[in-house]
């Protein structure tokens, strides 16, 4: 077959597969599982690699992301523990006081935060395929611990500034919050883009509000973690191909429930295993949009230094954007 022949064959076979106008693309568990070998950032960095794609948070990259700043307003995007047992909160944060003689109040905290109302940072040993975490390390060590042998939290240590960006889709549709269970297509972050004026890229942090804290404080608590809104797994080669460092939303990062039998949460699987793309679960981004929305400018310095806990799976986080 001629070189002509071979381009042009490829070329109708790329666009048989972009949706037709009203459609969005269908994702299957095989080829979520095809994505682990095709999207893998296993040795992109060296065999040893241990950061993921926070090696695309170069200096340059962080002093370009200082120059955002403008007016010195930080916002936290962490929501505040609060400690009631919900339905999305099933096992909430203990805490016993204590008071000594001398009159020194100390606490001592009781943490599941791997679950729907605790901020925190996935780090990439949370998530296994076929017996191997990230870069190829062997799952099976993490029972020698106690903890994670490689990619533990600790590898982020040093923290990090780069551009965040906040993708704020309940705003660009006019809506106060996306209905548990939207999910969000590639199409809408490029229409996010258009909207906002910015262009996601190497190195940025990109952040999704659903809305779900405001669809709490409106209706309720529900199980999020059985139903929300939240990313498609369509974006992952899209996120690849933009090299974005880090990624996050305000409920579990996967539209919940995910819509391919088979594969619960994608997003999951293939960013923090084939990727090496950490996750911030469950952020508060309502403080962030109204500054954004205020400002006009949906993007800003972020910083981020998670605490090193020595092989933790992740850790509670609180994430500063500054305008």
């Amino acid at each position: 077959m001629s070189l002509v022949r071979t381009v042009a064959v490829a070329a109708v076979a790329a666009l048989l597969t972009v949706p037709l106008a009203g459609q969005q693309p269908q994702v299957t568990a095989a080829q979520v599982d095809r994505w682990m070998t095709e999207l893998s950032n296993w040795g992109r960095w060296g065999t040893d690699d241990q950061k993921g794609t926070l090696n695309l948070i170069t200096a340059e990259k962080s002093r370009s992301a200082l120059r955002l700043v403008k007016d010195g307003v930080p916002v936290s995007l962490a929501h505040t523990i609060d400690k009631e047992q919900a339905p999305d909160s099933p096992r909430p944060l203990g805490q016993q006081m204590t008071l000594d003689a001398a009159g020194h109040a100390m606490d001592l905290y009781s943490i599941w935060y791997h679950g729907s109302v605790i901020t925190h940072i996935d780090a990439l040993c949370h998530y296994s395929f076929e017996g191997k975490i990230y870069n190829g390390f062997s799952r099976a060590r993490i029972a020698q611990g106690p903890g994670c042998v490689e990619n533990g939290v600790e590898q982020q240590k040093n923290g990090y500034m780069t551009r965040g960006i906040l993708v704020d889709l309940p705003l660009l549709k006019k809506v106060p919050y996306l209905k548990p269970g939207t999910a969000v297509y590639p199409s809408d972050l490029e229409a996010w883009e258009r909207f906002a004026g910015v262009t996601i890229g190497t190195g940025d942090a990109v952040f999704l509000r659903t809305g779900r804290w405001a669809r709490r404080s409106a209706e309720g608590a529900w199980n999020v973690a059985r139903e929300s809104a939240g990313f498609h797994a369509s974006v992952l080669p899209w996120l690849k191909r933009r090299n974005v460092a880090l990624l996050g939303n305000d409920a579990v990062n996967d539209v919940q429930p995910s819509g391919i039998e088979g594969s619960p949460r994608p997003i999951h699987q293939v960013a923090i295993v084939a990727l090496g793309l950490p996750l911030i679960d469950v952020m508060d981004l309502e403080a962030v949009a109204k500054e954004a929305e205020t400002r006009k400018r949906w993007e800003f310095l972020l910083t981020v230094a998670p605490v090193p806990v020595l092989g933790g799976t992740g850790f509670p986080i609180n994430p500063i954007a500054t305008f």
